[in-house]
This record gives structure tokens, sequence and C-alpha cells, in this order.
């Protein structure tokens, strides 16, 4: 054989080894995707669902929409988002369903949308912060002043949940879902420089940054929430096959792993919106707050996203990058005196608020 040959022999077994992998790992790794199994209704219900146009949202929507909940698509592609929604009144039987322009990044949009909501809606049963993107091959600023990854998947929703939140009081054991991924382990919080100034910007960390930020998100709202009837969490919906991976303007590794393998290997979008699903629509997501969720299941999440304080400093600074007013801000529990609810009775109450969704 010519060294060529030779060559070519080596590198064709490991590659062929890597492809047969993959190609049993995919089945297997779809086969234990746990489904929700909960056959509750929404009927009377509004829901709120970021980023529904495609992927985790659009799935999302879908079944919440045949649940007869009134489904309020937060998009920034209004053009392609009307036929989504058309699409998902035509499957789901239900006109109920909305779109309105949402772009997480530019903050005079969510306080639009937000304020749009408030002035239509009587209450808000549900919102489920899905919307989000991978990192981009170079950084970017977006028209907020920030970096575009954390303006679009943190702050974004952080400054949304804080407008949204006088509605989510008004309804009933109402529950803010906060979309995040394992990749949230890798992620480093430096609260001095977020923006990635200092740091050498790098599409993974920036992504896992914003992921981080979305757990100790929950964790501090969870606990500033204690005793309101208002529950949160958050989770990782499992390796997806989504748009996210698919955007020509992702860093090149990202994007052709997206194209090419990940159709092999991940879940389906309904597969994935599971979790999301389960904390909506189950008794345990209406009694539990402040936890991490993994396949339909409670699981821990990354010790980092566990410290309170850096919860605390990521709210106060979040607090001050997003603009939000003191009268908008939601306050911390162990300084209202209105929290102090018996625990019991709190957890009565939005166990009695669950019956509602049936």
């Amino acid at each position: 054989m010519t060294p060529w040959a030779i060559a070519l022999v080596v590198l064709a077994v490991p590659i062929g080894i890597l492809l047969l992998s993959l190609l049993l790992f995919g089945p297997i790794y779809r086969a234990l995707t746990r489904k929700c199994s909960e056959n509750v209704r929404l009927d009377g219900k509004t829901v709120v669902v970021t980023g529904a146009s495609a992927g985790l949202g659009k799935a999302t929507a879908l079944e919440l929409a045949k649940r007869g909940a009134r489904v309020i698509m937060g998009c920034r592609n209004l053009t392609k988002a009307q036929p989504v929604a058309d699409d998902i009144i035509s499957k789901s039987g239900n006109t109920n369903v909305v779109v309105r322009h949402l772009e997480l990044s530019d903050f005079a949009s969510v306080r639009k949308f937000a304020a749009q909501i408030n002035a239509e809606e009587e209450a808000l049963h549900i919102l489920i912060n899905n919307a989000g993107i991978a990192g981009t091959k170079n950084k970017e600023v977006a028209s907020c002043g920030h970096e575009l990854v954390l303006a679009t998947n943190h702050y974004g929703h952080f400054l949304l949940t804080h407008l949204l939140m006088g509605k989510l009081k008004a309804g009933t054991s109402s529950r803010v879902i906060n979309v995040s991924s394992a990749l949230h382990a890798d992620g480093q919080l430096d609260i001095e420089d977020l923006n990635f100034d200092r740091r050498r910007y790098r599409f993974e960390h920036a992504y896992s940054q914003s992921k981080l930020a979305n757990v100790l998100f929950t964790k501090e709202l969870a606990r500033r929430l204690k005793g309101s009837g208002v529950v949160t969490n958050v989770l990782h919906p499992g390796s997806v096959n989504t748009e996210v991976l698919r955007r020509p303007n992702q860093a090149l590794s990202v994007f052709l792993f997206g194209r090419f393998i990940s159709p092999i290997i991940f879940r389906t979008e309904t597969q994935g919106a599971q979790t999301q699903l389960y904390l909506a629509l189950s008794e345990e997501g209406g009694c539990e707050s402040g936890c991490y969720y993994v396949n339909c299941r409670k699981a821990r999440s990354s010790r980092e996203s566990c410290d309170s304080d850096l919860a605390k400093k990521l709210w106060e600074v979040s607090c001050k990058n997003v603009h939000l007013e003191p009268a908008e801000m939601i306050p911390d529990s162990r300084l209202d005196s209105s929290s102090s609810e018996n625990p019991r009775d709190a957890s009565q109450r939005r166990r009695i608020g669950h019956s509602d969704f049936t």
C-alpha cells in the first residue's frame, strides 16, 4: 500500500467508528426522553412563550394551545411568526393564539411588549422564557449596549419578568419557567466584566455565561417570590436539534454541527419541549420553586449556580443594566412584611390553584 492509502485507512477507521457510535447513540438518547403525561386543560388561562416561532417555543406553544390556553407568542420576526401562529391554530383548533413583536436584546421592545400585555390581559398564568441564541462567531453588542448573547438570553427575560409580575400575581398559581442548559455548568460569571471587555470573547463562554445567569436568576427570583403565589423553575431541555444551532451567523463549528450532526443524534423539538410542558402543567411544577429540572425530573445544578451571593450580585447588576425603576423591582421577600404567610398555607394555596388547571 502507498503512504497515501495507509493514511486514508488510518483516518477512515476512527471516523467510521465515530459515525457508527453517533448513529447508535441518537436513537437510544431519544428513546430515553420522558414525555409529559399531564392531561390538564388550560381553558381561561393566558400563557406567554418567548421565541415561539420555531424550535422548542413553537412545540411548546402548540401543546399549550391544544389544551385551550390563550397563547401569546413573543417573536422578533412577525413575518415569520404569523404563519407559525396560523399553523398552530389549524393544528390545535384554538383560535386564541396571537403574535406580538418582541426583540429581547432591545429593552424598548421588551417594554412595549410588556405594556401591551399589561393593557390587554386581566392576568397572566404562565410565562415561559424560552427564546435564546447561541454564541456568535465574534462579539456583538446589542442596541441596549450589552453583549448580544447575555442581552438576549438573560437581560431581556429578566426585564420582561419584572414588567409582567403584576399580571402574574393577578393569576392563580402562576408560573415563570426559564429555559437554561446543562452548559450552565461551564459558565463563569465575572460581575465586573459581563460584556467581555477584558476577558477574551469566545462564543461558548458567552453562551454558558448566559445559561448560568438563567439559573442564578431563577433561584434568586424564587427566594423573592416566596409566599407570593408565583413559582419559578428552570430547566435543561436536553440536546435538541433546534434552529438555534443552524443560524448561519453562528460560529462555524456550531453551524456545521447543527446542520449535519445534531439531526442524527439529538432530540426532536417536540421531545425537547417535554420538560417545560411538565413544569407548566404538573402539580409539582406549581408547588416547587427555585428548582432545576432535566428530562421532567428534578436535578442538581452546578455548584456556582447555587451561590446565593453571586445570584444577589447578578440581580443587582441586572436591575441597573436594564434600567428598572424602583416601582418596577420585585421586592426582597425577607424585607417585605406581607410575605410572612405560613409556608403550609402558601403550599396549600398553590395546590388549590393547581386544581384550576383541569
